[in-house]
């Protein structure tokens, strides 16, 4: 019972040695085949596996990026409030401004008050503390992080006053209290 059934049928005389070589044969064509049809599937999912990948891999260094951008610009934007801010250290008058929903204040002069009226000066947030600023820089701040900016009237002028308003030619004094 050793023998396999080619053998036992070559023995018997039912197939000739030609049809048992041609039988091998196929069997091994086959085989080969079959195992490179899976080795074609193998490398079909390593191609796949390998682009999926590559786009993960392209979509976290664009997040990289953009988050290494965010923080240049959080730090260029921190070392132009910190080079142009306007000293506040003999400020007497408090000057109350809205940060959210809270009500803030820093301690001003008299000269600085009227610049944030008039619009020439500007209070900004930098981290958890706030500056002054001179307008022209707080525009340019504005352009990039509008959320930065505070207090920055808009200087107004008479010309653009209705002609319309009763109480257009009386000035508002800049130190008129609440």
């Amino acid at each position: 019972m050793g023998n396999s059934l080619q053998d036992q049928l070559l023995k018997a005389g039912l197939v000739s040695k030609q049809q048992a070589k041609q039988l091998r044969a196929a069997k091994r064509k086959k085989r080969r085949q079959q195992a490179s049809k899976t080795e074609r599937e193998i490398a079909q999912r390593a191609r796949q596996a390998a682009a999926q990948k590559a786009a993960r891999d392209r979509a976290l260094n664009r997040q990289r990026e953009e988050a290494a951008r965010r923080r240049a610009e959080a730090h260029e934007l921190r070392q132009l409030i910190h080079q142009h801010r306007i000293a506040r250290a003999d400020g007497e008058i408090a000057f109350y401004f809205q940060d959210g929903k809270t009500l803030k204040h820093l301690y001003v002069n008299a000269e600085q008050r009227r610049a944030i009226a008039q619009g020439k000066l500007a209070v900004v947030r930098q981290d958890q503390c706030y500056e002054l600023l001179p307008a022209e820089i707080a525009a340019r701040i504005r352009k990039r992080r509008p959320e930065l900016i505070l207090v920055l009237h808009q200087e107004t002028h008479k010309a653009a006053a209705s002609e319309e308003d009763p109480y257009a030619e009386y000035s508002v004094p800049d130190d008129l209290m609440w």
